[in-house]
């Protein structure tokens, strides 16, 4: 496996881990549409593995779904996943070109807009291609979860939070749009914003191999980023809570939690 092919894997793992381990969170949004007649085609921009699409066939089972994503690897996990169910995988990078896609009834992006070169392009395309009284979805969550109590790990506390604000400096210059409000950006995209709803995630994930699984892999994505700024003793002990076979490993702890927010807001176009 290539070093480019292993980060899509590892991206992927994540993925699914994150459907499995927020499902319930996920229902909750997808319940909560402000939506009467329940769609027959709904397109998933950037998709990944699925997570949004299987939600919203799990509401919405008689609808279609075409799911748009740049991986190769996450839309071959996501076909594989899928069955018979009515799903149609469309490979493309919106930032370069954008696919034909119809005339959806419901548009859901969840967790993509952000990583967009020029988001507002992308609303006024969303915009264009929704049929009459369509619905626009858009999810997102308030950066990277929080898995560790403050005290922990026990030689280096509050490790993690110095993780994430190091991490948030990097992200402030290399994907500027993470953490939007998309209410304003979709009002200017000639949207009537239906509805806005934020959602606190506090999963307790003490024994729940899911969860050390999902935090394990988030942190080592983190490190990617954080790993040229944090001091010499932060990196050596997150290196120590990222060796899965370790005795400091994160995977043998059990005050894991799931923390975070995910803020959706739903849009119909003007007139």
């Amino acid at each position: 496996m290539h070093p480019h092919d292993a980060s899509h894997h590892d991206q992927a793992e994540i993925l699914d881990l994150d459907a499995e381990v927020l499902a319930d969170h996920l229902a909750a949004i997808t319940a909560w549409l402000p939506i009467d007649t329940p769609p027959r085609r709904i397109v998933d921009l950037g998709s990944g593995t699925g997570a949004g699409t299987f939600a919203l066939l799990t509401r919405f089972p008689e609808a279609h779904v075409l799911a748009v994503d740049s991986s190769p690897e996450h839309l071959h996990r996501l076909r594989e996943k899928a069955g018979t169910r009515e799903v149609t995988t469309i490979q493309a990078d919106l930032d370069t070109g954008w696919p034909d896609l119809g005339t959806p009834d419901l548009v859901w992006a969840s967790a993509s807009l952000h990583h967009m070169a020029d988001p507002g392009r992308v609303l006024r395309e969303v915009r264009d291609i929704l049929a009459p009284g369509g619905l626009f979805a858009v999810v997102e969550l308030a950066g990277f979860p929080r898995f560790l109590p403050e005290y922990a790990p026990e030689d280096r506390p509050g490790l993690e939070e110095r993780c994430h604000a190091a991490g948030a400096r990097f992200h402030a210059e290399h994907v500027p749009h993470r953490g939007a409000d998309w209410g304003p950006k979709l009002t200017a995209a000639g949207f009537v914003i239906e509805g806005e709803r934020t959602l606190t995630v506090n999963i307790d994930g003490s024994g729940d191999e899911a969860v050390g699984r999902y935090a394990l892999g988030s942190l080592r994505r983190l490190r990617g980023s954080v790993a040229g700024v944090l001091a010499p003793d932060d990196l050596a002990a997150l290196d120590r809570l990222l060796d899965s076979g370790g005795p400091h490993s994160i995977l043998r702890r059990d005050d894991l939690t799931v923390r975070t927010e995910r803020t959706v807001w739903a849009a119909r176009p003007k007139g």
